[in-house]
């Protein structure tokens, strides 16, 4: 006895394979094509602002969180915490400018 072949449509995994692809396109389920690419589309000015707001605190509350532990842990305040400070005020300019610098 003879096994069918894959893309005979009497062989059960092929035919459960259309049954259900049918019934996707059918309920809508199927994923359809994006119009634009991501890269295309342009952000919106308020997210822009709000994720420059994000990356400077972000990197802030990281630097600030690190130098007082530091200091914390070694004793010696407030230097680490006023190092720091700096370094992640620079780390959230770098992440600023990094996000705004033209692509390509």
């Amino acid at each position: 006895m003879t096994e069918p072949k894959q893309g005979d449509p009497n062989r059960p995994a092929d035919a459960f394979a259309q049954r259900l692809q049918a019934a996707r396109k059918k309920q809508g389920m199927d994923p359809t094509p994006p119009a634009q690419a991501d890269g295309d589309k342009q952000p919106s000015a308020m997210g822009v602002g709000m994720r420059v707001g994000v990356e400077l605190v972000a990197s802030l509350i990281v630097g600030v969180g690190i130098g007082w532990y530091l200091d914390k842990w070694l004793h010696t305040m407030p230097l680490f915490l006023v190092v720091f400070v700096f370094l992640g005020g620079a780390a959230g300019i770098a992440n600023v400018w990094r996000m705004m610098k033209p692509k390509g």
